[in-house]
């Protein structure tokens, strides 16, 4: 019989929480006990896994005691104050926060681009960012053909990127709108519904905004590449769950679009959506739900010799999230 796993879930209320949740269950992980954490604002809630009704207990700093594989979806303060504590009780930590993304000590890990980096890790795991998750699926397989020297992206993000409450807001405001009232937003610095703003993150001292510069420097940390040059401009748009990119890349060696889309069409964790008659590309409402970037457009950059062009949607809260982070789970064991 194979090994069962003790596995743990912090954040298990959250969105991204409750997606792990259905990710490894329908990936049938193969889970001898599963313990769920959360605030003590959840603590006593029960919630359903494999049919069973299982109560949210605390998170704590001895909440990991017997357990083999600890998710975090709790945010960066959370896996701060508690990740150590995780890995002294003897759990491999699979973070999904900021904290420890930068971390020279942690790997980064998308398993379709880097999972050879995993044998490198010290008891903790980062999980990327949801949009460079997102972009890195569909270049990794580009990458390896001829080395990507410069790339510029612009995202549409998805309210999900912002928790379960920014969705909420979403559909909140567009009924607010519809029947012409004021909105009032309270997640979101501005308005979502019928309108678009620059990433709700911090503008750094460069004008790039946070979110921005986690692109930069999560795809040179797992490109393992520090000479890629990046721009990205980062986007808040009214879509509940899947983000999308427009992105632009030269190689060292320019790439036929035929060349590119073999590639593409054999590559893990891709599908490709392109119907040029019917002007059917990559679009967020088929992102939704599914666990493959969907790659699409892609077409000579009239701009670059040695460019290409390309647009993918994801779902943010599966592969930009929760998705990956099982998936770096499931790589974890079977180096066991």
């Amino acid at each position: 019989m194979s090994r069962q796993y003790k596995v743990a879930v912090a954040g298990a209320t959250g969105a991204v929480g409750q997606e792990m949740l259905r990710c490894l269950e329908v990936r049938n992980f193969p889970i001898a006990d599963i313990k769920l954490l959360a605030s003590s604002r959840s603590a006593g809630r029960k919630m359903q896994f494999k049919g069973e009704s299982v109560t949210v207990e605390e998170l704590g700093a001895d909440s990991f005691n017997d357990i083999d594989i600890a998710l975090f979806s709790a945010g960066a303060s959370r896996a701060e104050e508690f990740a150590g504590a995780a890995v002294d009780a003897g759990a491999v930590v699979i973070d999904n926060s900021s904290a420890y993304r930068m971390d020279p000590e942690v790997p980064l890990v998308v398993p379709e681009v880097n999972p050879e980096d995993i044998k490198e890790h010290k008891g903790i795991i980062a999980n990327p960012n949801c949009t460079t998750i997102i972009m890195l699926v569909a270049l990794k397989p580009l990458h390896d053909i001829s080395p990507i020297t410069r790339l510029v992206v612009s995202t549409y993000q998805s309210a999900s990127g912002a928790g379960a409450k920014a969705m909420e807001e979403l559909r909140q405001q567009a009924e607010q709108v519809l029947a012409g009232e004021q909105t009032e937003p309270k997640e979101l610095p501005h308005q979502i519904a019928f309108n678009l703003f620059t990433h709700d993150s911090p503008v750094q001292d460069n004008g790039y905004t946070k979110e921005e510069m986690k692109m930069v420097h999560e795809t040179r940390k797992m490109l393992h590449s520090a000479d890629i040059q990046i721009c990205a401009t980062t986007v808040r748009v009214p879509v509940f769950r899947a983000h999308a990119e427009s992105i632009n890349i030269e190689q060292e060696r320019k790439l036929s679009i035929e060349e590119a889309e073999e590639a593409l069409s054999h590559a893990p964790g891709v599908r490709i959506v392109n119907d040029p008659a019917n002007s059917y590309f990559p679009m967020p409402i088929d992102a939704t739900g599914t666990d493959e970037v969907l790659v699409g457009r892609v077409r000579d950059d009239l701009s670059s010799p040695k460019g290409l062009a390309l647009f993918v949607c994801g779902d943010q809260l599966l592969k930009g999230a929760a998705l990956n982070a099982v998936q770096i789970a499931e790589e974890v064991i079977k180096s066991q």
